[in-house]
């Protein structure tokens, strides 16, 4: 499976999912690929880290940009099991290019205001690049989520109303857990101590995924 995490909105968490799902799939025995789409070159900084702290990282990582990424992904897809591209934080060429040969798009969302208008402009390249990537299957879910107040609820609501994006009825929360372990190079599910609700959350995200 190719999935693309990706966002126009920068700071919504999406490169810490993206490393996360990689080494969850990798600790399950898939032989992962993760493609650091980002100019910000984010996902690559971790891998580098996490192999001087480990001396080993468990997947494969490059770093693609623009038409380079659909060409060698297309290219790549037959040698990996999965495939993990981290990629926006704005409307790239790099996002639009993932979006036509990705299978899954997963957009995660922070409970706030301009979170939330800037899934109207994803939803617009989603519909875009369905006219040559019909199949996509486009998912949105709530990230960095607030441990109270109504605002959780508020973004579920206005997700729930946007058409061509299905949204995940879960969340992950506003976890230290996630940082904590990406500064040691790992994620939470490696990380000790272990954090069983934040495991919890990202178990649920892969389920819906890959089930």
């Amino acid at each position: 499976m190719i999935l693309t995490v990706g966002n126009t909105k920068g700071g919504v968490g999406k490169t810490t999912l993206a490393i996360n799902i990689t080494i969850a799939r990798a600790l399950s025995g898939s032989d992962v690929l993760l493609v650091d789409g980002d100019e910000q070159h984010t996902a690559i900084t971790f891998t580098e880290l996490r192999n001087s702290l480990l001396g080993k990282t468990g997947y494969t990582a490059v770093s693609l940009h623009g038409a380079a990424l659909r060409t060698q992904v297309r290219q790549l897809s037959s040698k990996y099991a999965d495939i993990v591209i981290d990629v926006g934080g704005r409307n790239t060429g790099s996002l639009r290019a993932a979006l036509t040969v990705t299978d899954v798009l997963l957009v995660p969302v922070q409970p706030r205001s301009f979170d939330i208008w800037a899934v109207d402009q994803v939803v617009a390249l989603i519909q875009e690049a369905r006219e040559i990537n019909p199949t996509m299957r486009a998912v949105a879910m709530l990230n960095a989520a607030d441990a109270q107040g109504n605002d959780n609820k508020g973004a579920l609501d206005a997700l729930r109303d946007i058409e061509s994006i299905e949204l995940l009825e879960f969340s992950i929360g506003r976890r230290k857990a996630f940082p904590n372990a990406a500064s040691a190079g790992r994620a939470v599910i490696e990380q000790s101590p272990k954090d069983p609700k934040a495991i919890e959350e990202l178990t649920a995200i892969l389920n819906a995924i890959y089930s």
